[in-house]
């Protein structure tokens, strides 16, 4: 017998490794590290570039919007509500310039209530995305 229960989402993109979107152990829900990834697609709002890989758009308030979207699709998935979620860690890519305005989307999705945070800065992330959250949900049981 398993201790928890692994949970893949349809509609939330396509994990980057050999991981499942997210474990239930208990009434705890863990997320795997999700992007802003389109699920469709695997393109990444807000960003386009140039066939030699070179930036020519990049709207990180696209990205914001869309790793929030990612992680709801991830939670109903597993039978939780973006309300369930207890704990975000959030990694940018440049916290000088990305901090301010993920801040304030953060206060338009979390009005009350918001879970515990942390922010950190990386150098980079697997894929050419500027933000990731890693959460963990309580479930109802």
């Amino acid at each position: 017998m398993s201790l928890s229960e692994k949970i893949e989402a349809q509609n939330a993109p396509k994990p980057v490794g050999l991981y499942p979107h997210a474990r239930r152990v208990g009434n705890l829900l863990f997320l795997s590290g999700i992007g802003p990834r389109n699920p469709d697609d695997d393109s990444v709002p807000g960003l386009k570039r140039s066939a030699s890989g070179n930036f020519l758009e990049f709207d990180f308030e696209a990205q914001v919007h869309s790793v929030f979207q990612n992680v709801r699709a991830v939670l109903e998935s597993s039978g939780a509500r973006w309300e369930n979620l207890v704990d975000v860690t959030v990694f940018l890519v440049d916290m000088k310039r990305d901090f301010h305005t993920y801040n304030r989307i953060w206060a338009e999705y979390f009005k009350e209530n918001a879970p515990c945070r942390t922010t950190v800065g990386i150098d980079s992330l697997p894929t050419p995305i500027a933000i990731e959250l890693k959460c963990i949900a309580v479930i109802d049981v």
